[in-house]
């Protein structure tokens, strides 16, 4: 994928991604530590990190693409690299979406979640949701800095 009504397709895949990561990581540490949240959202928990999980690698494959048509300098290559790295997290989501919906299933059948079971849920959230977060502002930041950097140069100068 390269352009959507001719601007670079990952200018617009990456909003979806900056909104539904860091969104579906705090609605999964929300679940992870109440009960009530987590019967009333991990569907939808589910359904945002497995949409993440897709968007991806097509926000990354077109980032690639338009790599190849931008000036080559040391913000971009940091902001590829850096965005590399955020299908890991997708990942991780997709495993915490998972758990939630293991504990949610044993609740609704009357079984009451093992504690260590429990407190490991909770502790691969917070691990996963806050990595996940820092990682967007992380590839955002990059990417802004690399999009950014010569035009505020030539202002302040």
């Amino acid at each position: 994928m390269s352009t959507i009504n001719g601007l670079p397709a990952h200018l617009l895949l990456i909003h979806f991604i900056v909104v539904l990561a860091p969104l579906t990581a705090i609605l999964a540490i929300g679940a992870s530590i109440w009960t009530g949240v987590r019967s009333k959202l991990v569907w939808l928990i589910a359904v945002l990190a497995v949409f993440t999980l897709v968007l991806t690698p097509l926000t990354t494959e077109a980032g690639e693409w338009l790599e190849k048509r931008v000036p080559e300098t040391a913000a971009v290559e940091q902001h590829t690299e850096i965005g590399d790295w955020m299908i890991y997290f997708s990942v991780g989501l997709v495993v915490v979406a998972a758990a939630l919906v293991l504990l949610h299933l044993r609740e609704r059948r009357g079984n009451a979640p093992v504690r260590w079971q429990s407190f490991a849920v909770v502790v691969l959230a917070v691990v996963i949701g806050a990595t996940t977060i820092v990682q967007v502002y992380r590839i955002g930041e990059s990417g802004a800095r690399a999009a950014w950097e010569d035009v505020t140069a030539v202002g302040n100068g």
